[in-house]
């Protein structure tokens, strides 16, 4: 297999990692420091998947930087079939739940006109935001995984 930026046991790869763990982790503390979130559907299945890509992305982060430190590569062909797989579930999970919230709240908030609290409008914006860099880096990471297998 093919070593080339962004691939396991990089540190491009590695960097790939921890922004999307940070991202859905930015998500998920922007969510959940509102009152109300919990009242809208999409905000919780945002708050589930961005749940996900944070245990995903920090175990994966983890087995970069331990490649890192040992200097090998993981370039095994089953754990390669296992990034992929994971890599594209969890990016059509993020995918979906940021486009739903980013629906409701463009319904809710600018549509219908419901939103008293501005700060509380911004963190859900936010949090959507943060969701949709988070899927960003997923699906790249996701192509990379792709192609690193399909070079294999």
């Amino acid at each position: 297999m093919k070593d080339f930026a962004g691939t396991p046991g990089t540190l491009t790869g590695f960097a790939l990692r921890v922004s999307q763990f940070l991202f859905a982790s930015a998500s998920i503390a922007s969510m959940t420091t509102t009152s109300s979130f919990f009242n809208f559907t999409a905000f919780c299945y945002l708050v589930a998947s961005m749940g996900l890509q944070v245990i995903w992305s920090l175990g994966l982060a983890m087995m970069d930087a331990y490649a890192l430190a040992k200097k090998r590569t993981l370039h095994n062909p089953i754990l390669v079939s296992l990034f992929v797989i994971g890599d594209w579930v969890t990016a059509i999970l993020s995918l979906a739940a940021a486009s739903a919230s980013a629906g409701i709240a463009v319904l809710y908030f600018h549509d219908i006109g419901g939103c008293n609290d501005n700060a509380e409008c911004f963190k859900y914006q936010l949090a959507v935001a943060f969701a949709f860099l988070s899927w960003l880096t997923v699906f790249i990471s996701s192509l990379i995984m792709f192609w690193l297998l399909a070079a294999g």
